[in-house]
């Protein structure tokens, strides 16, 4: 059990709210460089499916030739998302993103070549996808970790990346439906290549404390020390344990049945609008995220999640469409913020020299349960109805919420505020040097465990 120490400043009193990281800037160099790396990474993101989509149907291949290549970028991100944990661990996480970025730029450079060309061989742009599903596997773990080093306000860091990576969402594929008119697949893919390109050369200027060269264990003793750092947190895996039901039942199922349920009781065009409709309640939750500083962030989120379940509920029964879409603006708001409580807890209660690999089992686990859930949607709406299953969802929801309440070390833990990263030195930092961050503990306010409860400090949950 942790002794009591008294309030730090930057940790926020009863009503939720911190007034030195209010007053703290948040648009440094750094951070610039990283939101735009980011943002335009995640608007070329966009564009994929649509390009895939334009570029193989219209060279006379069927839809399962677009679902094949979307498989193999994301068995190739999950399968290796770990392995990128633990790299980024090793060699830092700004020069595996970089490397990632130099992969992905190639990988789509050949994308947009082969399609340019004509009728690309489909082996080629499985291979292709594939590597670029490893390069994102690769780059994945530093965007939690990265964060923390270049913001000094992670809440707000998060959520200014919420909104712009909301509005990037929305805008690639719109872009892309114009580039293909414009110019074919082959123009999509180079614009796509030219994002990369540049998140690379930002991510290549940030400029992080100098550090020694770390040499650490087999890769395999790294991902079993990685799972027992999961383990020690029972906060963290018990997020992740209930999550995982969540992901199979609600979030994998919501994606294909919304889009069914919408385009047969309106339009595919009616459709778009509705996801855009998601989009701008996605934006909603980040700036409500950049208003509010609960002092419980986790208890805070979890409320908000609550409005999933009305996205749901409108999709299961034939409401008007004011009403529907009011329904899609609540969800996405409040799944947004819900993202940035959590994303901010891990970024700020976790050790930095743990972060990377956490964050990779993180992922990992998220996307097979999501994989899974989107696999049994269709199945389980031909068994048992459309309406039971969204029905059922939306109970799931409600009960995911009340297990998160129930649960003590999730519903009380607390907020905390890591020291303000010291600046580079200008004169002894260098760009291919200067990666590895310095690992300060956050502070945080203990709370006052029971005999035989778990309390979370600022090393986790171990005593």
């Amino acid at each position: 059990m942790t002794a009591k120490r008294p309030r730090d400043p930057a940790i926020p009193g009863p009503a939720g709210r911190s007034a030195k990281s209010d007053e703290t800037p948040l648009w440094n160099r750094n951070f610039r460089l990283f939101f735009l790396a980011r943002t335009v990474a995640r608007f070329g993101d966009g564009m994929v499916p649509v390009a895939l989509a334009a570029g193989l149907l219209e060279s006379g291949h069927g839809a399962s030739s677009v679902s094949f290549a979307l498989g193999a970028w994301m068995v190739c991100f999950a399968g290796f998302v770990l392995f990128g944990g633990v790299l980024a661990d090793r060699f830092t996480p700004r020069r595996m993103m970089v490397l990632a970025d130099v992969m992905r730029l190639f990988g789509t450079a050949g994308l947009a070549v082969i399609f340019a060309g004509g009728a690309p061989p489909l082996w080629l742009v499985y291979t292709l996808s594939a590597l670029n599903g490893l390069g994102a596997a690769l780059f994945q773990p530093g965007v939690a970790s990265m964060l923390p080093v270049l913001s000094p306000d992670v809440q707000r860091g998060n959520a200014v990346l919420r909104v712009a990576e909301s509005l990037a969402t929305m805008a690639g594929p719109a872009a892309a439906g114009a580039l293909a008119g414009f110019g074919g697949p082959g123009t999509i893919f180079a614009v796509n290549a030219a994002t990369f390109g540049m998140s690379g050369i930002c991510l290549f200027l940030v400029r992080m404390p100098t550090m020694k060269a770390v040499r650490g264990d087999s890769m395999l003793t790294e991902l079993v020390g990685g799972w027992r750092e999961f383990r020690a947190r029972s906060w963290l895996w018990g997020v992740i344990a209930i999550w995982s039901v969540y992901g199979v039942t609600v979030l994998g199922p919501m994606v294909p049945l919304e889009a069914v349920v919408v385009t047969e009781r309106y339009s595919s065009a009616m459709f778009g609008l509705m996801m855009t409709v998601h989009g701008a309640g996605n934006v909603a939750g980040g700036l409500l995220a950049l208003r509010l500083r609960p002092a419980r962030p986790l208890f805070a989120g979890t409320i908000a999640l609550f409005a999933v379940a009305a996205n749901l509920l409108v999709l299961a029964y034939d409401v008007p469409l004011p009403l529907l879409a009011a329904g899609f603006f609540a969800g996405g708001t409040g799944f947004a913020f819900w993202l940035v409580m959590w994303s901010t807890t891990v970024q700020t209660m976790i050790p930095p020299e743990a972060l990377n690999r956490l964050h990779a089992y993180d992922v990992a686990g998220s996307l097979i349960m999501l994989a899974v859930g989107r696999a049994l949607a269709g199945p389980a709406a031909e068994a048992i109805g459309m309406r039971e299953v969204l029905v059922g969802g939306a109970v799931v929801n409600v009960l995911v919420c009340v297990a998160l309440f129930t649960a003590r070390p999730i519903r009380e833990l607390r907020r905390v505020v890591r020291p303000r990263p010291a600046p580079p030195d200008p004169l002894t930092t260098d760009p291919l040097t200067t990666d590895r961050p310095a690992t300060d503990r956050p502070t945080t306010e203990p709370l006052t465990a029971r005999p035989g409860t778990a309390c979370p400090t600022a090393e986790g949950d171990r005593p």
